[in-house]
């Protein structure tokens, strides 16, 4: 007979929630702790693809986050007069795989909320604090928070993000840094929505490495993003600076980038929901050690840049969640289970290609123009989506596993 665990999850974003959905549905004491004073149901708009829609159909929750989905048709790759020189659209139509816009584009505080209404019924949250630190035995996890309380836990489960301190925690002292970067940093904040936003996302490359790009989710607002390519290291530390500070940098980095920079620069300086981050994808041959295991961006985030970080979330949470009903009793097990069901899938999805990221980021006003053409072309002949309706749903080739008792819908 299956044990039943007290498992503690240190992160309240998606992939956390979404472990605590499976494990409190076989019965196990699952609470979730998050930083934040209460649900952070904030953050820019993400995307469901391929595995990641298997998992919310198996979670019952397909109908919920469809009525909460962003009308997003396609996008479009505009010059700085706002002239569109290709555009390619979503495929919508149920079969093969998605394109640059998925079917399924929620905001993520939506998809938050969406998770915490799911749980909250038999999943305790805390908000406010986080952990401290830990020691664990053959026992338990013995939890130290924030707060100067203890508890002891039989899993710790790190699911909170591409910084986790519980992965800084138990990765071995002479591991190599976990963090693969590209000199690619982003900036997103919430502007109020103009007469030229539509459902088409549009995207912009200026002149020296940089590009923006402009998406509505709402009657009232659009989503700026700003990003560029810089390999200096000393930019590393920007996201980590007061925001004050994070605005004004990006306020002098895209002065004069032409397009509607402008409306951008005097939008962000009024926002409230801004948020800066370099690009990195997390790569550990470490997601476990004893009774603490790693989750999603913590274990092994692909970059913003993959287009998979929600799908990778979902679906390593159905995983996690199956191999520990499995083997309940044996958690070392489990966790190799879950390594070794995952890791195919986070290989194939942290394929990014830096020389093909480079050309997206083109120096020059003659690299813009030859990403046009060569966009334009592509768009003219519909090779996207020929790609997408002749490709297969699954990324990569992997199969979502199966777990007896694991599939609400």
């Amino acid at each position: 007979m299956a044990e039943k665990l007290k498992v503690l999850i240190c992160g309240g974003g998606c992939a956390g929630p979404s472990l605590a959905f499976w494990l409190a549905r076989s019965s196990h004491h699952v609470t979730v702790v998050e930083r934040f004073p209460a649900l952070r149901a904030s953050g820019a708009q993400i995307d469901i693809r391929a595995q990641g829609i298997q998992v919310i159909k198996r979670m019952g929750l397909l109908d919920t986050i469809r009525s909460k989905l962003v009308d997003e048709a396609g996008v479009s790759l505009v010059d700085s007069q706002g002239n569109v020189k290709a555009t390619i659209m979503a495929n919508k139509s149920g079969q093969g795989a998605q394109s640059l816009t998925s079917e399924y584009e929620i905001m993520r505080g939506d998809l938050v909320r969406i998770l915490y209404d799911a749980t909250r019924d038999n999943v305790q949250y805390v908000f406010g604090k986080t952990v401290e630190r830990f020691e664990q035995d053959e026992e338990g996890v013995t939890v130290h928070f924030s707060d100067g309380q203890t508890s002891k836990f039989d899993v710790l489960v790190g699911a909170d993000g591409q910084g986790s301190r519980i992965r800084q925690a138990i990765l071995p002292y002479d591991d190599p840094d976990p963090l693969r970067r590209f000199g690619l940093y982003m900036g997103y904040w919430v502007v109020p929505r103009s007469e030229s936003d539509n459902n088409i996302r549009k995207v912009y490359n200026a002149p020296n490495s940089r590009m923006i790009m402009c998406r509505t989710h709402s009657p009232n607002e659009s989503q700026a993003y700003l990003s560029f390519k810089d390999d200096s290291k000393e930019l590393r530390s920007v996201s980590k600076a007061p925001v004050e500070t994070q605005k004004e940098f990006w306020a002098q980095k895209f002065q004069g980038a032409g397009w509607q920079t402008d409306r951008f620069i005097k939008g962000m300086e009024t926002t409230d929901n801004f948020y800066c981050q370099e690009v990195v994808q997390v790569r550990t041959d470490t997601w476990s050690k004893g009774r603490v295991v790693l989750l999603a961006d913590a274990a092994h985030c692909p970059s913003p840049m993959s287009g998979m970080g929600t799908t990778s979330a979902f679906a390593g949470a159905y995983v996690l969640a199956g191999e520990i009903n499995r083997n309940s009793q044996d958690l070392p097990l489990a966790f190799a289970n879950y390594d070794k069901t995952m890791r195919p899938f986070v290989n194939e999805i942290q394929k990014l290609n830096p020389f093909l990221l480079r050309l997206g980021y083109p120096k020059t006003t003659f690299g813009i123009a030859v990403i046009h053409f060569i966009a334009g072309l592509v768009s003219f002949f519909r090779i996207p989506d020929l790609i997408s309706r002749f490709s297969r749903e699954e990324k990569g080739g992997w199969s979502l596993p199966e777990y007896p008792g694991m599939n609400v819908s």
